[in-house]
């Protein structure tokens, strides 16, 4: 059965700077660990193989710093826009606002912005203001990036002042996406966000959140996007990616698994337990067709994988795209060589480019 041809999508990859890039999960490579040059050979893999953006992560724990490395990486692409991962609870908004116009100008208007409702390090904030704050953050962003007087006067800030000099290359706000399945997180997306992102789950689950936030931002007399983020194991033959994916796990031990998880930033949030459900629910790791859970034992946060041959991965992202996401943001392991199989395999088969706001 063929599927009709879909429209455009954004095809993205991701950029390992917070040390999570493995031949086997769970077992540290000093050669894959987060460093300039490896993260920029990744990024640079990526334009190469004809992807349209890369997610550049951040964790205070983790890897290297976003901010300085997507300057320095700016500075050596031409093409492939950025998505520069910022957690709002580590920045100053005006500041942060200077910094984004700047990058913008550096790259040419290619920079995109993945905001995180976190914490500052070493406090803790509970759910409600601190996703609060965060949308007053995206507000106050728009509004300065968007060349207009600022007058915010909200719980978390107080701030009268003009726009600063520098301006993105088209004057406005570059698009702002965000991830959440928790309710503060899935009203803060609809009051500001552009682009909400999503982990993997299974197909009626992801269509019943596209109608909640669609129906959430409506409300709020506001439009969204959707974009989803998954991992991918793709080789010529299915029997050949299912054999990839279990080589990840060959080196795993379920203690290392916990271990790598609980130590993460986001290890309690509504949807890391959600990815857990999903790996609970799996019948030999596949929670559906092609959807394999694996990965979530290694890693908190996006925890499963399309693994298939290329006619089956493709299929499957066109199935999200049926169902109104625009945008994918993808990775697999190692990250460089994964971004290259997909590319030669599957990317020439979309019809993609950079997503339009």
């Amino acid at each position: 059965m063929s599927v009709p041809e879909m429209k455009k999508c954004e095809v993205s990859w991701f950029s390992a700077l917070c040390d999570d890039d493995y031949e086997f999960l769970g077992q540290p490579d000093p050669a894959l660990k987060s460093s300039w040059e490896h993260c920029r050979n990744i990024v640079l893999t990526a334009e190469k193989s004809g992807f349209d953006n890369i997610l550049l992560p951040s964790g205070y724990a983790l890897g290297i710093d976003t901010t300085v490395f997507a300057a320095a990486i700016a500075a050596i692409t031409r093409r492939i826009r950025l998505l520069m991962a910022v957690r709002v609870g580590e920045t100053w908004p005006p500041q942060l606002a200077r910094q984004i116009a700047t990058l913008d100008r550096l790259l040419e208007g290619r920079l995109t912005i993945n905001i995180i409702s976190s914490d500052m390090p070493g406090e803790t904030m509970p759910s409600a203001p601190r996703y609060a704050r965060t949308v007053e953050v995206m507000e106050i962003l728009k509004t300065i990036l968007n060349r207009q007087p600022l007058d915010h006067q909200g719980e978390h800030y107080k701030l009268k002042l003009d726009p600063p000099g520098v301006t993105t290359v088209s004057g406005k706000c570059p698009p702002l996406y965000f991830g959440g399945l928790s309710e503060d997180a899935r009203e803060a997306a609809a009051r500001a966000a552009d682009v909400y992102l999503m982990w993997p789950d299974t197909m009626p689950a992801v269509e019943a959140i596209v109608d909640d936030m669609t129906a959430r931002a409506a409300r709020h007399g506001r439009t969204l996007k959707f974009g989803y983020r998954v991992h991918v194991v793709v080789r010529e033959t299915e029997t050949e990616a299912r054999a990839a994916a279990d080589r990840l796990l060959s080196h795993l031990d379920a203690a290392t698994g916990d271990a790598i998880r609980a130590k993460s930033l986001d290890a309690t949030s509504v949807g890391v337990k959600r990815q857990a459900e999903l790996r609970d629910s799996a019948s030999d790791g596949y929670v559906e067709d092609n959807l394999w859970t694996g990965i979530g034992r290694a890693r908190s946060g996006c925890g499963a994988a399309i693994v298939g041959d290329p006619g089956q991965v493709l299929r499957k992202l066109q199935s999200y795209q049926a169902i109104g996401m625009e945008a994918f943001i993808l990775s697999g392991y190692p990250h460089a060589a994964e971004a290259d199989l997909f590319a030669r395999h599957v990317l020439p088969e979309l019809q993609h480019g950079p997503l339009a706001l």
